[in-house]
């Protein structure tokens, strides 16, 4: 089957989130031994992965988050200060649970999966991590690798539609393949990879090159200015046609970006909460949103990033940030933090006692 058939049969799968089990959750919310809406978004977060994951009682047990690797040829415009080998570099670092993501991962209790499918290096054979008696397993190594990188799209089309389809296959086929899942988080590692989301940002919110380009990994401000002229470039030179998300993601995008689009898809395919992460994610959304419209609401925005079109993005997607802790690292870090609200959120729906219940009265009319 041609890729983008089957990109089409698993969009097709994804359905409406469950109206009929949405207002019964509400109707319990209202009923449970406390002040009407005195949780807030924890009533809000509950309520919606009922209706998410076709559920009377929402879950959070059986959390995954896929980090997407790849390189991008427009690291050759000065758009990062990091060598390109901090990407592969990292990868193997993660791998033994020496990143950021894996420490917060673990401590959250999220199963990471590290999904190489454009790291421009030529990994040794993946292998299974050994066996762990531990309820959270050491990271995994997955192999999807689509290219060695996308192409300067400073020059021309990041990739081909077909890597650019790949690219979401992957994505979708690893959150398939695990044995089930209730919140999956998209994490990333790709130096220079914000040009691409920044890009992607520009063709879907109408900011302009200077408004979607922050500082990445921290550039001074005359290398964000440079940054900038490279987005205006590229779109430019591109021309991404906006009613085609394909086309977008294949002329401007990144292979991990569409990898981290494919885990939404997957996830949403799955039934299960999606978490996004910071800019690059949010960006990657935006892909996803256009190819199956209404999947926003299987989204929670996990935090606001210091990246400063972040928020923009976000607010494009109709996603309000759970956190704000000043982070911009990436790799999903936001994600697993923000996940552990959405555990308090699923505790307090199925733990606490109705009023009828806990025989306490309900205040006077």
């Amino acid at each position: 089957m041609k890729p983008e058939n089957a990109l089409r049969e698993y969009l097709a799968q994804i359905g409406p989130l469950n109206r009929v089990l949405e207002e019964k959750a509400w109707e319990r919310e209202m009923a449970l031994a406390k002040p009407a809406r005195s949780l807030g978004l924890l009533e809000d977060i509950a309520v919606r992965l009922s209706s998410i994951q076709n559920s009377a009682q929402p879950r959070h047990e059986r959390k995954l988050m896929v980090v997407c690797a790849g390189d991008h040829g427009v690291w050759e415009e000065g758009v990062s200060p990091w060598p390109q080998s901090v990407t592969y570099q990292q990868v193997l670092n993660f791998s033994k649970g020496g990143g950021a993501i894996t420490t917060i991962s673990k401590s959250a209790g999220v199963k990471v999966i590290l999904l190489d499918v454009g790291v421009n290096y030529e990994f040794p054979p993946f292998e299974d991590p050994p066996f762990s008696e531990e309820k959270i397993p050491p990271p995994r190594r997955v192999s999807r690798k689509v290219a060695f990188g996308t192409k300067n799209l400073a020059k021309g089309p990041a990739m081909s539609r077909e890597e650019a389809v790949l690219s979401i296959l992957a994505g979708i086929e690893t959150v398939l393949a695990e044995p089930g899942v209730d919140l999956t988080g998209a994490g990333e590692m790709g130096i220079a990879n914000t040009t691409p989301s920044s890009c992607i940002a520009c063709v879907y919110t109408g900011l302009s090159a200077d408004e979607a380009t922050g500082i990445g990994s921290g550039l001074n401000e005359e290398q964000r200015q440079n940054k900038a002229r490279v987005v205006e470039k590229a779109l430019k030179i591109n021309a991404p046609d906006p009613g085609d998300p394909l086309d977008v993601l294949a002329k401007v995008g990144g292979l991990e970006l569409g990898a981290m689009c494919g885990v939404y898809l997957g996830a949403a395919i799955r039934r299960s909460g999606i978490v996004i992460d910071g800019f690059i994610g949010a960006a990657s959304a935006l892909i996803a949103e256009k190819l199956s419209p209404g999947i926003t609401r299987y989204m929670f925005a996990g935090h606001k990033s210091k990246e400063k079109a972040h928020i923009k993005v976000l607010e494009h997607l109709n996603l309000r940030p759970l956190l704000d802790l000043n982070m911009c690292l990436g790799e999903g870090s936001g994600a697993a933090a923000a996940m552990l609200i959405l555990q308090l959120s699923c505790d307090h729906f199925n733990n606490m006692r109705t009023f009828e219940e806990s025989a306490v009265d309900h205040r006077n009319p």
